[in-house]
């Protein structure tokens, strides 16, 4: 993109709608005089005395727990200099929005229009009662060292200079795994730190925290190296100055082990590059531009790790790994400060990070396919889910342990849970799956295992200890992917159906499928052809006990998936089949039926339908609250299809007292419990939103989950596939990883409940 259409680009996002990035939004109702009485006068009177009595409260009754000021003055703008505050503004909303997105922290953004540090100081102190933390933003060295350590000192809430440390903590979990990586004692290692500003301070200092000792390092400003001998030097480059025979940047690189940069484009060489150490190490952090361009250190050096501040390469040192799960531990435990041991927490938590296995969606966000701990991912990248949960705790379990927490966490998995519902990442039902599928996993044949997603899953599941795989496929073309891609399959097995075809266990296949088939046209020629085929030797291998359930259709239509399950193994004596999804969404997982398998059924198969899906959701751990959905409302239409809903509701009343369902009802009915209880007080579901909802053809359901997941942004488990005599599980055509892990988990826990019937 030219830096005209950029420019472009960048003034219309930022112009479009409503100015800015951030809004502030209602969090408590309002719709009705008597909200507006509660939310201001004379209702507000309330919180206000109790908060009088007990500053405390303000925690309880106001937003100060999940509040920070993002606060600048414009003096030290990234990559633009002394701008001004007003300026500067822009980079501060967009500070609020980080914190938004990553972290669920609500921020206003406040442009100080001073450059006078006791003003500064003494506005910010004023601030204090309003919110839960201070973010200081783009203030310009030395000032912002002088007013950091003034409000640290005069203030009880958490204050962080995100340019000095937020740096300094993500760059020292980089720097940690670069030294594991190339076998170097971080005590030892020979550091040059070209830059003297605000973060290049606190980055050195942060290195010596972790374990770099002070006579190996170097620093540089825009003067050469920061020498003993040199006149006028303030305080913060004073305690770093050296009295080595070294005067520029080339002479100090000599011998190096590790180059940070926090300076200007361009200024490390491929010459000085060459004179570093064995395996160097280069973090330059310079930003638009590094201190040496990515292309050009690799291919001068290729047993260098390299990171830049750039996204576009590897190893990006970014800050929003670090401040917005610091600032989240820190408030979630009402910490006074943000001190040393809060920060190398996480330092060590984002160096740690890194050493495990990378989620799929982490992959798919930068458009690569196995993302491992290596030269070229040393820190986690910003998508990672997990760095809410890993980089909050510790730093939350530092300052309890630290001394200067007000608030202690007692249940730590309880806390892990609503860090992850506060990103919208509600699939607790998902992981309570998992565990129950860890107990006592199962062979899962994957009839589809010559592709990158299906041996991806295979290794997340083998590893996580869900399922046991099994991989049908074309051999070579299975062990070349896993080559490539480094998968981590172990012993796994791996079949090739057309190599089986002289086996005595192919023939018995054969044979069973012959039987069953044979008074519908098929021959003993056709069933030996079918049972080459993938799909009917998996469903042979579930059928004779060689595996315990299986997985398919990533690549195949519905239709043709499901057929060879239905063939070899067929449904449950008594039983109808049926295609549910889990859809699981903010306000906790939803179960839809049937979605994938009757296309129109009648009340009675409605009904029946209604009892196999409402058994299922048991199994999940959920009670079932269920509702048959239609146009009308108990009789408000009498169409065709409002008619049948009411007659299948009439018929599981009846028959299955025990149940708790109701219909006909519309869908705003059912999901609304004050909907629900206040216009329709008799209903059976008893005031309660439903979770399960039956509806009543193949065509509304089907709409109705593809809806909900594009446009309410829920994630579909599905289709659980229900009534089959053996496990079997269909995915959805092109499935993600992820939604292929959870078809497995799905899937043994279907199996376990298989071996116990």
């Amino acid at each position: 993109m030219s830096n005209v259409n950029r420019k472009k680009d960048a003034l219309k996002y930022h112009a479009m709608g409503r100015p800015g990035k951030i809004a502030v939004v209602p969090t408590k109702p309002y719709n009705s005089q008597r909200d507006l009485s509660l939310a201001y006068s004379p209702g507000v009177a309330e919180p206000c005395l109790a908060i009088a009595e007990n500053p405390e409260d303000a925690y309880k009754y106001t937003a100060k727990g999940n509040l920070v000021a993002v606060i600048s003055n414009g003096t030290a703008v990234l990559g633009l200099g002394d701008i001004g505050a007003q300026a500067g503004k822009p980079v501060m909303e967009g500070k609020g929005l980080l914190f938004k997105i990553f972290a669920d922290i609500d921020v206003f953004d406040i442009e100080l229009d001073t450059k006078n540090v006791d003003e500064f100081v003494n506005i910010v102190k004023a601030l204090e009662p309003t919110f839960g933390g201070i973010n200081l933003e783009d203030i310009k060295a030395p000032e912002c060292f002088e007013i950091e350590r003034r409000l640290k000192a005069e203030m009880n809430i958490p204050v962080m200079h995100d340019d000095q440390h937020g740096t300094a903590i993500i760059s020292g979990a980089a720097l940690i795994n670069a030294c594991e990586l190339q076998e170097k004692n971080i005590a030892d290692v020979k550091i040059v730190v070209n830059g003297a500003g605000a973060a290049a301070i606190s980055c050195t200092a942060m290195y010596v925290a972790v374990g770099a000792r002070k006579e190996n390092i170097v620093m540089l400003d825009s003067k050469g190296v920061i020498r003993k001998d040199r006149d006028n030097l303030d305080a913060t480059k004073a305690e770093w100055a050296t009295d080595r025979d070294i005067y520029t940047l080339a002479d100090a690189v000599k011998d190096a082990d590790v180059f940070i940069g926090l300076s200007a484009a361009d200024v490390l060489t491929a010459e000085m590059l060459n004179t570093m150490a064995p395996k160097p190490i280069v973090l330059a952090m310079a930003n638009p531009n590094p201190e040496i361009a990515y292309d050009l250190a690799v291919a001068t050096r290729n047993d260098i790790i390299m990171g830049t501040g750039r996204s576009d390469y590897p190893n990006q040192v970014n800050n929003v790994l670090g401040f917005p799960y610091i600032f989240r531990g820190a408030l979630d435990v009402r910490a006074t400060a943000i001190n040393e041991e809060m920060k190398i927490a996480a330092v060590k938590a984002i160096a740690e990070l890194a050493k495990e296995p990378v989620p799929e969606e982490v992959n798919q966000a930068y458009n690569t396919s196995n993302l491992r701990f290596g030269t070229d991912y040393v820190i986690p990248k910003p998508t990672d889910p997990r760095l809410i949960t890993e980089v909050s705790m510790a730093v939350a379990k530092a300052a309890i342990e630290s001394g200067i927490a007000r608030k202690t966490i007692e249940n730590w998995d309880l806390y892990k849970e609503e860090l992850r519902k506060r990103l919208g990442k509600d699939d607790g039902i998902m992981r309570h799956l998992s565990a129950v599928a860890k107990n006592n996993p199962k062979r899962v044949v994957f009839a589809e295992a010559d592709n990158y997603k299906t041996l991806r899953a295979a290794q997340i599941v083998k590893e996580e200890g869900i399922a046991i795989p099994i991989l049908l496929g074309n051999k070579e073309k299975i062990n070349n992917l896993i080559e490539e891609y480094a998968f981590e399959l172990g012993n796994v097995t791996i079949i090739d159906p057309r190599e089986e075809v002289k086996t005595a266990r192919f023939g018995e296949y054969v044979d069973n499928l012959y039987k069953k088939r044979q008074r519908r046209g098929l021959s003993k020629f056709d069933a030996t052809q079918l049972i080459t085929n993938r799909n009917y030797y998996a469903a042979s291998m579930v059928e004779f006990g060689d595996a315990d359930t299986l997985i398919s259709g990533l690549t195949r239509n519905y239709a043709s998936t499901i057929k060879p399950a239905l063939q070899v193994i067929g449904a449950k004596p008594g039983s109808r089949i049926a295609g549910m999804y889990m859809m699981l969404t903010e306000k906790g997982p939803l179960f839809f039926g049937d979605t994938t398998v009757n296309e129109n059924p009648t009340a009675e198969e409605l009904a029946d339908l209604t009892v196999l899906i409402e058994k299922t959701v048991r199994r999940f751990n959920v009670k079932p609250r269920v509702a048959l959905l239609s146009y009308s409302n108990f009789g408000s239409n009498d169409g065709p299809t409002s008619i049948k809903v009411r007659e299948a509701v009439k018929l599981l009343h009846q028959n299955h007292p025990s149940l708790v369902v109701d219909g006909e009802l519309q869908a705003n009915f059912a999901l609304n419990s004050d909907l629900l209880k206040s216009n329709f007080p008799f209903s059976s579901l008893n005031g309660e939103a439903a979770n399960t909802l039956i509806f009543p053809n193949l065509e509304s359901g089907n709409i109705a989950y593809k809806m909900l997941q594009e446009v309410g942004n829920a994630e579909a488990v599905g289709p659980i596939l229900l009534g089959m005599n053996k496990p079997v599980h269909v995915l959805q055509l092109d499935s993600s990883v992820r939604e292929i892990v959870n078809m497995v988990t799905i899937a043994v826990v279907d199996a376990q409940s298989h071996e116990k019937q």
